[in-house]
C-alpha cells in the first residue's frame, strides 16, 4: 500500500524532519500494488566491494539528502529557467519502493532479489532508478530486462570493471560488465570516463574485442556530451550506470575508488541531458557512495543525489515521456 510521506503543503518540511523515502515521494513496499512512472529501488549492498565496505550504506544517505530538495511545483533550474518533474511530482508518479532484500553471504540469492524487484517494476509499467551499492549491482539489474527488446548500456565510470573471473570471482564491482555483455538481448556498450594507472590493459583489450565501445577521458572531451550520445542510434532503448567515481576525485571524497582527471559535474549533467535527449532511456542506477568516507556535509552523497535528480529530470521533459506517460 502506498502511504504519503510528503506532507501537505503547510508543513516545513525542514531536510531533518521526516521519514527519508527519496523525495518525500510515497512508499510502496508491496510490488504487486505498485502505481507509478518511477519507481526508486534500493540496492543496499556492497559484498561486491575488494577494498573499504560501506557503500551498502549509500542508498539511505542519498534519500536522506534528497530531502534537502524544496518539492514545489516540480523543481526549478535557474540556469535554464525551467521546472523539471512537475507532472510526475504533483501527480506522485514517483515512488519510493523501498530496498531490495539483501542475504548476507549469499550474493546470488541477493542478485535473484534485486532481479526480481527490478522485473516487478518493469512489469507495472514503471522505470526503475535504482541506488547502490557497489557496482556489481548492476549486473542482476540489467538481466532484468530480458523480454524486452534490445538494450543498449552506457557505462559511467573510472574504471573497465571488465575483469576476468579469477578465483571464480563473479559478482563483484570489478566483473559487471563482463557478465552485461553476453546477455541475449544485450546490443552496444559504451564505457566512459575509463582513466587512471590502475586500469589493466587486457581488460580493455578484452572490452573492446568484445565490441564494445572504449572512451577514455581525453576522448570523451574530445567528442563532448552531444558526440558520446550519438554514439548509439538515435531513439533505440537505454539503460545507463552510473558510478559516482566518474567523477574528479575531487569532489567525491565519500568514494573509496575515486580517480583523478574525472568529470567535472557539468560535465556529466551534460552528459546525461544529451543522453536523454537523443535515446530512449529505460532506466539507471548510481552506485559507490560511501557515506562512511564522506564529509561531515555529506557532499559525496549530495552532489549524488543531485545528478540522479537531474537525470530523472532530463528523462522526464523529453516528449517521448510525455507521450508514454502523460495520460
Amino acid at each position: 500500500m502506498a502511504t504519503d510521506l510528503r506532507g501537505s503543503k503547510d508543513r516545513a518540511n525542514r531536510p531533518f524532519v521526516g521519514i527519508p523515502s527519496f523525495l518525500r515521494s510515497d512508499v510502496c513496499t508491496n510490488l504487486d500494488e505498485l502505481d507509478a512512472d518511477i519507481a526508486v529501488l534500493g540496492v543496499p549492498t556492497d559484498e561486491g566491494s575488494p577494498f573499504m565496505a560501506g557503500s551498502r550504506l549509500g542508498p539511505r544517505a542519498l534519500r536522506e539528502h534528497s530531502l534537502r530538495f524544496v518539492v514545489g511545483d516540480g523543481l526549478y533550474n535557474i540556469d535554464t529557467g525551467k521546472s523539471y518533474l512537475i507532472n510526475e511530482m504533483a501527480n506522485r508518479r514517483i515512488v519510493d519502493v523501498s530496498d531490495s532484500d539483501i542475504l548476507p553471504t549469499n550474493v546470488e540469492g541477493t542478485f535473484d532479489n534485486i532481479t526480481a524487484d527490478v522485473r516487478k517494476i518493469l512489469e507495472k509499467g514503471a522505470m526503475p532508478v535504482v541506488l547502490g551499492g557497489d557496482h556489481a549491482i548492476t549486473y542482476p539489474v540489467v538481466r532484468a530486462f530480458e523480454g524486452y527488446g534490445d538494450l543498449n548500456v552506457i557505462h559511467f565510470d573510472a574504471h573497465m570493471d571488465y575483469a576476468p573471473f579469477i578465483h571464480d570471482l563473479r559478482f563483484t564491482n570489478g566483473t559487471a560488465f563482463r557478465l552485461i555483455r553476453p546477455l541475449p538481448f544485450m546490443k552496444e556498450m559504451v564505457q566512459v570516463g575509463i582513466r587512471s594507472m590502475r586500469t589493466v590493459e587486457e581488460h580493455v583489450d578484452d572490452s573492446r574485442n568484445d565490441g564494445n565501445r572504449v572512451v577514455t577521458m581525453s576522448q570523451f572531451h574530445e567528442m563532448g556530451p552531444a558526440g558520446l550520445a550519438a554514439l548509439l542510434p538515435q531513439n533505440s532503448r537505454c539503460y545507463v550506470s552510473i558510478d559516482v567515481d566518474v567523477l574528479d576525485i575531487s569532489l567525491v571524497p565519500g568514494c573509496v575508488s575515486g580517480e583523478p582527471n574525472g568529470m567535472s559535474y557539468q560535465e556529466l549533467c551534460s552528459t546525461l541531458e544529451a543522453i536523454a535527449e537523443h535515446l530512449d532511456v529505460v532506466g539507471f542506477d548510481f552506485v559507490e557512495v560511501n557515506p562512511q568516507c564522506d564529509v561531515g556535509t555529506g557532499m559525496t552523497a549530495y552532489l549524488g543525489v543531485h545528478t540522479v535528480i537531474d537525470f530523472m529530470g532530463f528523462i522526464c521533459d523529453q516528449p517521448r515521456w510525455a507521450e508514454r506517460h502523460h495520460k
